[in-house]
């Protein structure tokens, strides 16, 4: 009898690699010269990250900036839902929320998927905010784990508890 290979899709995010990035973003926020005098600050504001400036302009720079050392960092922007720039007296203010874990339409989608184009052989279960992947054959599920990557969804996936 065949051993079940199984695999988990997960939708979670590196909270140290996002401190770092945060980090390195202030960094250069305050080195730059195009941020001179605009007292532009990022930083954690409790679960989310905080970006405050003088100008919307320099707010949305800043997001910019961010992003980039997100991306450098290995971090999916999928993650990152930036709230539109709001004044506040004299001081532009944008909220990033960080999204992890899938949600039930997310996983129904997912499965949905692996359901219709994938390997017959293939068995999913939705376990809370992640996807098993379950079946005999580990060429099988390293074929569901390509075709997962290669769809469009508007959250981002990492593969854990490959066995």
């Amino acid at each position: 009898m065949a051993a079940e290979h199984s695999f988990d899709i997960v939708s979670k995010v590196n909270h140290q690699e996002v401190d770092n990035a945060i980090n390195q973003a202030a960094k250069e926020v305050g080195q730059r010269f195009d941020f001179k005098d605009t007292q532009t600050t990022v930083k954690w504001s409790g679960e989310n990250i905080e970006i405050e400036s003088s100008t919307e302009e320099r707010a949305k720079a800043a997001l910019d900036v961010l992003e980039s050392k997100l991306v450098r960092r290995g971090v999916s922007l999928k993650s990152l839902v930036p709230s539109d720039p709001r004044i506040s007296g004299k001081r532009a203010h944008i909220t990033c929320v960080l999204k992890h874990g899938i949600s039930q339409e997310g996983a129904k989608k997912v499965t949905k998927l692996i359901r219709d184009e994938g390997p017959k052989s293939v068995r999913t279960q939705i376990q809370g905010d992640e996807v098993r992947v379950t079946s005999k054959s580990l060429d099988d599920l390293q074929e569901v784990q390509a075709m997962v990557k290669e769809a469009d969804f508007d959250f981002a996936v990492q593969y854990v508890n490959y066995r």
